[in-house]
């Protein structure tokens, strides 16, 4: 699931609708922060991100077909935390996901994970037809 080169660690995995494939990612990608020195504040909001990231993933792009997978793919360095999270699903455009903050989008349940994950991570862009998700946590910008 992962490994350690001079100064990173990186890994993949595939996920599919399993609780215990996301935790085991989870707990890869803490020790892999964890060796790093990543703080407290870096490992819950890493976490948090990840989860909402494969979730969505799952759900929205998957359809929740226990037959498609999520690819997740990551780096860890002094630096930064890099994800990439990849589903077989035909994509979205995030642009078009209401502001869950806005007084008229406050009892739709919509948008809510990607403004966790955009406002825990450094930097967030989808790629393709939106069904790759990059993830980049920097240091500097959060500790």
């Amino acid at each position: 699931m992962s490994t350690s080169k001079a100064g990173s660690d990186s890994g993949s995995v595939m996920v599919s609708a399993s609780a215990d494939e996301l935790e085991a990612l989870q707990t890869s990608v803490a020790s892999a922060l964890t060796r790093h020195t990543y703080g407290e504040h870096a490992l819950f909001a890493i976490r948090l991100a990840i989860e909402e990231a494969v979730m969505n993933a799952i759900r929205h792009g998957n359809l929740s077909d226990p037959r498609k997978t999520v690819e997740v793919r990551w780096a860890v360095s002094a630096d930064s935390a890099a994800f990439h999270i990849i589903d077989q699903g035909e994509g979205f455009d995030p642009g078009a996901v209401p502001d869950p903050t806005l007084d008229e989008n406050l009892e739709i349940p919509s948008g809510r994970g990607l403004m966790l994950i955009r406002a825990y991570m450094s930097e967030v862009r989808h790629h393709g037809l939106g069904n790759h998700l990059e993830m980049i946590f920097r240091r500097e910008a959060a500790e």
